[in-house]
C-alpha cells in the first residue's frame, strides 16, 4: 500500500473543501473494494476522505410513504432497522444476507452503490424498488444511476447523501450465494407497486445490474409465477466465469425470479 493522508470530516462541507483541496482525493465509505485494491498497489489515492461519521450521511426514516436512508448506514442498521424490517421486510433480509458479520458492520449502503459491483447485493433492490438517489448536487432515478459494470452516473466529487424507496405492495428477493464470498452469482429482486412489477438482476449481467423487462410485462398481465416458465435472459447478457458459464446464469435467473415471486415479502437463499 503507499502512502497516503488521512481524513475524518465531521461535516458535508467539511468533506467536500477537502477534495478539492486534495491532489487526488477518494471517498472511503466502507472500504471493502477500496481497501484491498489499495493494499494490492492497484490505487494509489493521495487521501481517504471518511465519510462515516457525517450525521447528514444517517438516519432511516419513512417519510410521506416513503423509507430514507442515510448513505452512510452499515448493512447491519438497515437489516435491524424496525423501520426497514416493517416497510419492506425483503429489503431488510438483503441487507442481512450481504458478507458476514464483520463485512456487515463496516459496510455501508451508500458506498456499495457508488462502487456498484456487478455482484452486489443492493442494486437490485435500488433498481427492483424504483428508488431515487439523493446526492450533494441532484436526485437521480434508479433508473438513469447505474451505467455498467463499476460505473454509475455520479460525477466527480459527488457524495451519495440519502436513499428514498417507495414502498411497494410486496418485494421479494432470491439468490444463490457463492460459498466463499457470499456475493450472489446470480440474484432477482421483485417488487410490485400499483399492480406494476419490476425485476431486477444482480450478479449474472455482463453489464451489471438490470431490469428483466420481459418478465415485467408477463407478470404485469397477471399470469403469476407460471407465466415464466421457459423463460430466461439472453445468454449474451450473462456473465461468464469460474464461478458459472453464460447458459447457467440464464437460467438461474429464470428459476430465482419464479421463486422470489412465489415469496412476497421474503429472502430465499440457495
Amino acid at each position: 500500500m503507499y502512502e497516503f493522508n488521512y481524513h475524518r470530516p465531521g461535516s458535508l462541507e467539511e468533506a467536500q473543501r477537502l477534495f478539492l483541496e486534495s491532489d487526488d482525493a477518494t471517498y472511503l465509505a466502507g472500504g471493502h473494494t477500496l481497501l484491498p485494491t489499495m493494499k494490492n498497489r492497484l490505487a494509489a489515492p493521495s487521501d481517504l476522505i471518511d465519510l462515516r461519521s457525517i450525521p447528514d450521511l444517517k438516519g432511516i426514516s419513512c417519510v410521506e410513504s416513503r423509507l430514507v436512508i442515510g448513505a452512510a448506514e452499515t448493512h447491519f442498521n438497515v437489516s435491524s432497522c424496525a423501520v426497514v424490517l416493517k416497510a419492506i421486510p425483503a429489503f431488510a433480509a438483503l441487507a442481512g444476507s450481504i458478507g458476514d458479520v464483520q463485512v456487515r458492520y463496516c459496510g455501508t449502503i451508500g458506498g456499495s452503490l457508488a462502487n456498484n459491483d456487478p455482484a452486489a447485493d443492493y442494486p437490485s433492490a435500488v433498481l427492483g424498488l424504483g428508488a431515487e438517489i439523493y446526492t450533494n448536487k441532484r436526485c437521480l432515478s434508479a433508473d438513469e444511476f447505474f451505467d455498467g459494470l463499476y460505473a454509475t452516473a455520479l460525477e466527480e466529487g459527488e457524495i451519495i447523501l440519502r436513499i428514498s424507496f417507495p414502498i411497494p405492495e410486496t418485494a421479494s428477493y432470491a439468490k444463490i450465494r457463492n460459498p466463499a464470498s457470499r456475493y450472489p452469482i446470480a440474484a432477482t429482486f421483485v417488487s410490485q407497486m400499483d399492480r406494476c412489477f419490476r425485476v431486477a438482476v444482480t450478479g449474472a449481467g455482463n453489464d451489471g445490474v438490470f431490469r428483466w423487462s420481459d418478465a415485467e410485462k408477463l407478470l404485469d398481465q397477471g399470469g403469476g409465477s407460471d407465466s415464466l416458465i421457459g423463460l430466461y435472459p439472453g445468454e449474451d447478457l450473462m456473465l461468464d466465469d469460474l464461478h458459472a458459464g453464460q447458459d447457467y446464469r440464464a437460467h438461474l435467473v429464470g428459476v430465482l425470479t419464479r421463486r422470489a415471486v412465489d415469496a412476497p415479502g421474503r429472502l430465499t437463499l440457495c
